[in-house]
Order: C-alpha cells, then structure tokens, then sequence
C-alpha cells in the first residue's frame, strides 16, 4: 500500500510587496540608529526576494481614507498594533485564505468529493481563534460535520511535515482514509520597525501565503503527477534552541532568528538526513545530487547556500526553493508545500523520481522527508487512432 499525495494547491493574498520599495520605507522609520538602518538595507537586499504577498494591504504606499493600523501611507510610519488587533486581523483574514487553498486542493483532486474527506489537519502559527480554521474549511466546503480535525499549532516553519506524517499515519492505518492538509500563514501580521538584528532580518523575509493538498491510499485514476510519501524523521539539533525562537509578546508574536542558524545546518545537516537516507541503505550510498529534488525550505538566501555546498548539489536543484523565496519570500510553514508544487510541475525525466525535503524551526529542530514524484504511465494510442486523430 502507498500513500501518496494526490493534489497540491495554493494561494495568496492579492496584496504584493516589492523588496526594494519595503527596504526604503523600514530604513526611513524614525528611532532607527545609523547602524539599524544599515542592518535594514543589507537584510533587504540580501535576502534573494523580489516580491511578497501580504494580506495587510495597508502595507503599501497607497493612502487610505480610514484611520491607519498597521501604516500611515501619508507619514510612512509603520504602526504598533497591539497582538489582540493582530490576532483579530488574522481570524478575519486568515480563513479565506485557508478556504481558498483548500477549495483548490480538492477541485483538482479527480475521483474525491467533499464528502470522501475523512480526516482534516490544519496548521498555523501567526494566530489563533475558536472555533478555528478547521472548522471555517469544513462548513465552507461543505465536508462531513463528522470528520475527525486536528489543528498544528505555533511550531514554525517545519509544521507542515508533522502535518504530513500524522496524514501518512492516518493513511497507512485506513487504507480508505483521505486526508486533507491545509497551512496558512500571516507572517507579515508581526512585522515590525526596530534596531534588534533579528527583527529586521525576519522584517525582511516573512510573508504570507497557503497551500492544501489531499492524502490518500485509496486506488484512483492517476490523471497528474503525484508525490508519494515514504518515510519521515525529526532531528533535534545538539545546539540553537536560542537561535531560533517563536514568543508571544504585547505588540504581535516576535521571531528570534539568529545569524549562527545558517552555521547551525552547514555542522549539523548531514546528521539529521543520516536517519532519513538509512531508511534506504541503497540510496544513502549515492552522492546527494543522485537524487533528483531538493525540497528544502528556503528560511533564508544563506540557509540555501550553506545547504547547497554542504551536500554539494547543482545550481538546478536549489532553483524550486530560490524560486520560492525569490517570488514569495518565506511564508513559514506554507513554504516548503510551494517548493514541492514547483518541483510537481517540472517536467518529468522519468515515471519516479525521488525528493528529499527538509525545513527547519524552533528548537533547532530538522524536519526531512524523502518522497517520489509519480508521473501516470501514458497509454500509447493505436496506430490508426493517432491517424483518425491527424486527420
């Protein structure tokens, strides 16, 4: 029995954030120090995004007839909303964007209704309400009141493996069971104007965004490739649960991204992908760059780098996850699910190739999965129904 993931979709806000135009407004905040505003260019212009998606549209420079809450267009000051103003922006917010990625998931998931959806799981960690986005995706798309849900909570940027193991699990327990997963972030809720150096460089990389995908081992057409999920490992690095951490402060939650985290995965990246490739002893005897994909969580430009010498893998297998970054910036747990819509769109070399993804969080902890995209066998056409076709 395989389960494989069946669909993968996703969605962002309409609201687009250029790089450049965002450097200039958070280096002329007023209280910045000469060495702060230093800090803001370098981070901006360093961190190899173009373009972020926010579902705070006060964010641009477009003035506004109502009382600002996040940024005066007109003073270009950035705001201090309080975390229940945040919070209560990301209940209003957040649930269409949840929705939406779940709606798509499921349309393009052929042979699966709203009411085959056995079990839901959602994650998030930019906000929380109650009844919870669970719920708002059940009633919206009209699924089985009786469906088991679950929701992953303020784990960072690795969530949406945890999210994708327990569907394996679910899965490989009820071969009939089909299972929803569906992440969304606001990251851009909590962005804030300040001198501290891991303010600015997350000021500089979040954004917001969402992806579903649908889980099962029930036999269907295959009509598109799909990714099937093998094995799963969590790792626990031996240093960084103070470099990288997710706290609830009065003015939005604060995300404490240290500069040692890239040194961090270069000493330790090889041992947390040792428990993963030995699930496989044939293929931990391969070079990395024997494997085809690369679905690495882009946390930032310098992770990817140190991820890419360390392992020694080509320019081209980093591209889904520079790509992401490049376009969307890092939605936290949304983002490795775009690196893998990315690699599900390439274009096949041939019917199984294999992925080994992995992301990073609080703790320090290391998330890696290893997958195979399947590409459905084409059946070829008689000969004369290819000439029936040409004529």
């Amino acid at each position: 029995m395989t389960v494989t993931l069946r669909s993968l979709e996703t969605a962002v806000p309409e609201t687009i954030l250029i790089q450049a135009e965002a450097r200039d407004v958070f280096a002329a905040q007023s209280g910045l120090t000469r060495l702060g505003q230093r800090l803001v260019t370098t981070s901006f212009d360093q961190s190899g995004i173009d373009t972020r998606h926010t579902a705070v549209d006060e964010l641009t420079t477009a003035k506004r007839a109502e009382e600002p809450v996040f940024f005066d267009a007109g003073s270009r000051e950035l705001l201090s909303p309080s975390t229940k103003v945040r919070n209560d922006f990301f209940a209003d917010k957040a649930t269409p964007l949840f929705i939406e990625a779940a709606g798509k998931a499921l349309a393009a998931c052929d042979g699966i209704g709203p009411a085959d959806i056995t079990h839901l799981i959602t994650v998030s960690c930019t906000g929380f309400f109650n009844p919870g986005p669970d719920y708002k995706v059940v009633r919206a798309l009209g699924l089985n009141p009786g469906v088991q849900r679950y929701h992953l909570g303020f784990m960072g940027c690795y969530a949406a493996f945890p999210a994708l193991r327990a569907a394996k699990s679910f899965c490989d327990a009820d071969p009939e069971a089909v299972v929803m997963v569906v992440t969304a972030e606001l990251c851009t809720l909590h962005v804030r104007t300040s001198n501290d150096p891991d303010t600015i460089v997350g000021s500089s990389l979040f954004a917001d965004g969402a992806a579903a995908a649908v889980i099962t081992a029930r036999e269907l057409e295959e009509t598109g490739p799909g990714i099937r999920l093998d094995h799963f490992e969590t790792i626990l690095t031996p240093v960084g649960e103070e470099s990288m951490a997710w706290n609830i402060g009065d003015e939005g939650f604060e995300m404490v991204l240290g500069t040692y985290v890239p040194h961090i995965i270069d000493e330790h990246i090889v041992g947390a992908l040792e428990p993963l490739l030995a699930r496989e002893p044939a293929l931990a005897a391969k070079p990395y760059r024997d494997i085809e994909h690369w679905a690495i969580h882009p946390g930032g430009r310098s992770i990817l780098d140190k991820v890419e010498a360390k392992l020694a893998l080509t320019e081209g297998q980093l591209v889904p996850a520079r790509e992401t970054l490049r376009r969307y910036g890092n939605m936290s747990s949304a983002t490795v699910m775009f690196v893998l819509k990315h690699i599900l769109e390439q274009p096949a070399g041939a019917a199984e190739e294999r992925i080994c993804s992995m992301a990073f969080g609080p703790g320090l902890t290391v998330e890696t999965g290893l997958f195979t995209k399947t590409v459905p066998a084409v059946t070829p056409q008689p000969r004369n129904a290819i000439a029936a076709a040409a004529v």
